[in-house]
């Protein structure tokens, strides 16, 4: 069983994760640390939360959930800063992770959006239940409402 837990920064691992994300191309934890440094993002909104999973007790992975600030529907969340190291990748940490993103969505949101920044990415969101959508702020929704409920 792969641990995701709740986790506030810093943290070890972090600068290790931080640095291989810079390196591959991912800016986007340049922005996770710097919001959590100035208090501008710290998680700690109703329904939102930090997640990691440590391997002898170092960062490897991380991921958050926020309301999305690219809409104004309060009921939308967001999925996001979500990278694992590589050396831990294809190993079910990325599907745990998320999955455990989706399972706290689900307590306070009903749907939750996010950005697939490449198409390996792309694929583990649709095959955890995530479509494809064409939004300038979104690639992937994933609904927790039936739509079309019975009468």
């Amino acid at each position: 069983m792969i641990l995701i837990q709740q986790i506030e920064l810093p943290i070890a691992g972090l600068e290790e994760l931080h640095a291989e994300a810079k390196q591959s191309g991912y800016d986007f934890i340049d922005t996770l640390v710097e919001e959590w440094a100035s208090g501008a993002n710290r998680f700690e909104a109703p329904g939102e939360i930090l997640c990691g999973h440590l391997h002898h007790d170092q960062l490897v992975a991380v991921g958050g959930l926020t309301l999305d600030p690219f809409t104004a529907e309060s009921h939308t969340g967001r999925i996001r800063r979500v990278y694992v190291r590589s050396a831990w990748r294809n190993q079910g940490v990325g599907r745990a992770l998320v999955s455990a993103l989706i399972e706290e969505a689900r307590k306070n949101f009903r749907h939750v959006r996010l950005r697939a920044e490449n198409a390996n990415a792309a694929r583990l969101y649709e095959r955890l239940g995530f479509t494809p959508i064409d939004d300038p702020d979104a690639t992937h929704t994933l609904s927790f409402i039936n739509l079309a409920a019975p009468n």
